[in-house]
C-alpha cells in the first residue's frame, strides 16, 4: 500500500449526498474498462458516445488533476465493491473529505492508501465554501501527520482518525502488511501448535 503522510493538490467539490459505489466505479457499461482511472464516475464524466460531459466537476479544466475531493453525506454507500476506491486512487484522488462515509467504503479507503476525512457540519460547510472560492487556482493540503486540512490561505481544519488507522497509512501497511510485522511470532505459534497437536497438521483425505 502506498504511504500517505501529506498530500498537496487541487481540491474539487462534488457536494452531493448518498453518492454510491456504482456511481463512483461502474462495473459495466459502454466503454468501461479495467483502467480504473477511466472508470471513476464514468457515467457522469462521459456521454453514450464517450464524449466528456463538459459541466461535470472533474471535466472542468481547473479540476482535471484534482487529488482531493470534498463531498457530502454517506459517501460510498451501496455495494461493497473495492473498485470504487481503486478508481479514486487510479485517477489520483487520495483524500476524500465528507460529512460521513459508508462503513465498508471507509475501510476500503484505509486498505488502499486513500485518506477518508470526516468533518463536522460547520467545518465541512466552511471548507466547501473555501474550495468553491479558490476554484482550483491553488492547492490544498491534507496533512495526516498533523491531522488537519490546510487551505491555500492557511486556514486549518483539524480532523480525527484512530491511532491504528493513522499509523497504517503513515507506514503504508494494509491488514496483511500489519500481520506480516508479526511473522516471527506467527511462525513460532504455528511451530508450537504443530508440536502440541500434531494430529491437526495432517488433513484428512476425502472418502
Amino acid at each position: 500500500m502506498k504511504v500517505f503522510t501529506r498530500l498537496t493538490g487541487m481540491a474539487a467539490p462534488l457536494l452531493q449526498n448518498d453518492v454510491n459505489t456504482d456511481q463512483i466505479s461502474p462495473v459495466a457499461g459502454h466503454g468501461v474498462d479495467t483502467d480504473y482511472s477511466n472508470t471513476l464516475f464514468y457515467r457522469q464524466r462521459y456521454d453514450s458516445d464517450d464524449n466528456e460531459i463538459a459541466d461535470f466537476v472533474l471535466n472542468l479544466p481547473q479540476f482535471k488533476a484534482a487529488q482531493i475531493l470534498i463531498t457530502g453525506d454517506n459517501f460510498g454507500c451501496g455495494s461493497s465493491r473495492e473498485s470504487a476506491v481503486w478508481s479514486l486512487a487510479g485517477y489520483g484522488i487520495r483524500c476524500v473529505i465528507a460529512l460521513s462515509f459508508a462503513d465498508i467504503f471507509r475501510e476500503n479507503c484505509l486498505r488502499n492508501g486513500v485518506l477518508p476525512v470526516v468533518l463536522p457540519a460547520d467545518q465541512h460547510r466552511a471548507l466547501a465554501l473555501k474550495v468553491a472560492e479558490i476554484d482550483g487556482a491553488e492547492p490544498f493540503t491534507a496533512d495526516l501527520e498533523a491531522q488537519k486540512i490546510v487551505t491555500p490561505d492557511k486556514l486549518e481544519f483539524p480532523f480525527d482518525i484512530a491511532a491504528a488507522e493513522r499509523d497504517s497509512l503513515l507506514r503504508g501497511l494494509d491488514d496483511i502488511g500489519v500481520s506480516l510485522e508479526h511473522e516471527d511470532e506467527i511462525a513460532a505459534w504455528e511451530h508450537s501448535m504443530a508440536e502440541r497437536r500434531p494430529w491437526l497438521q495432517t488433513a484428512a483425505r476425502p472418502r
